[in-house]
Order: C-alpha cells, then sequence, then structure tokens
C-alpha cells in the first residue's frame, strides 16, 4: 500500500473538469442543467475558485460520462489481482479522509470496491442517486441515516441499500472508522 495519499487541488479539480467538458463539446450551459448546479458555480469550480462538494463532483463527473477517479488520473492498467503492496490511496477535499483502490475496475465492470478510512466526528454528505451500494464497518462505529431510519454500526456490520432513498453517516467512535464499500458507481461517497 503506498503512503503517499495525491489530494488534488482546486486547479487541478477544475481543469480536469473543464477539459473533459471541452472534449465532449459540451457547453457550461448543458453541464449545468444536466447536474442541476448553476451555470456560475460549474464556471467558479472551473476556474479553481471553489471546490465541489463529493455529490456535485460525482453530478459532474455522471454527466460527463466519466468518473471522479478517471478525472483525477486516478488510474492503474487492468490486472485482476490488485497486489497490497500495489494499491492506490487519495484523499479528496478533507483532511483526515482518505480512499484506498481495491481495484482498477474495467470496462463494464458492475460494481467498484474501495476502503474509506474517516476521522472521528466525519459526518458524510447527504447523498441520493441511482445505484446500490454495501457497506462492512471493519473499525469504528457509525450512526448510518437511510431515509427515515438511523442504524448504529459496529465493526462487523454491514449494510446494503438502493441509493435513491437519501443517506449519510456519521462517525461516532473515538478512533479513526475504516469502511469496505462496494457501489455500483465508482468512488464511494460515503
Amino acid at each position: 500500500m503506498q503512503d503517499a495519499r495525491p489530494e488534488p487541488s482546486n486547479e487541478e479539480i477544475g481543469f480536469a473538469i473543464r477539459r473533459r467538458r471541452k472534449a465532449l463539446g459540451k457547453t457550461l450551459v448543458e453541464v449545468a442543467e444536466a447536474t442541476e448546479l448553476t451555470v456560475g458555480f460549474i464556471s467558479q469550480v472551473e476556474r479553481g475558485i471553489s471546490a465541489p462538494s463529493l455529490s456535485s463532483f460525482m453530478r459532474i463527473a455522471r454527466v460527463l460520462n466519466t468518473s471522479i477517479e478517471q478525472l483525477l488520473n486516478v488510474s492503474e492498467p487492468f490486472e485482476p489481482l490488485t497486489k497490497a503492496e500495489h494499491r492506490q490511496s487519495y484523499s479528496l477535499g478533507e483532511n483526515g479522509r482518505w480512499y484506498e483502490k481495491l481495484g482498477p475496475g474495467f470496462s463494464g465492470a458492475l460494481f467498484y470496491p474501495c476502503i474509506i478510512h474517516r476521522p472521528p466526528g466525519h459526518v458524510a454528505e447527504m447523498m441520493q442517486h441511482k445505484g446500490e451500494v454495501f457497506c462492512y464497518l471493519i473499525s469504528g462505529e457509525l450512526e448510518y441515516h437511510l431515509g427515515d431510519k438511523i442504524f448504529e454500526m459496529k465493526p462487523g456490520d454491514t449494510i446494503h441499500h438502493d441509493t435513491s432513498e437519501k443517506h449519510f453517516s456519521k462517525v461516532v467512535s473515538d478512533e479513526e472508522s475504516v469502511e469496505l464499500w462496494v457501489s455500483s458507481h465508482p468512488m464511494t461517497s460515503h
């Protein structure tokens, strides 16, 4: 496993989004309408003035027919086996939260596994999108909000649900949480 966890700057994120948008021949207005974000916000993100939240970044990536990982060039050639010592890790946006890619995925893949490390007290953004997700809590404790229900998760507990229902989680332990996620979308967001 790599120790370095690259964290892209706002300028790098904006440049990647603008480059992909232009490559697809899409206008700022088209991307804004499809993501339900404002033209001004998309423009600020592209210029590195604002940073998108994780859910906004996911929506932008989806409209641009790509993933956050591909936009950030967190990629590796496909091999069916990923050795632990070659696993890529990276952070995005929030100090203390980082991701371990468990495999590079492949064209047509139906699920994307990763491990997310979050510091005590971290509250994930409320999400709602098409797809499904599975989480196995390796360590730490979570309070998982799914629709109107709240689930207390301890190590060894799992949750599996349709992501069209609003959901988010909080790390409620005094230690880092380590969570195995398998999602139908690249780059889990929980």
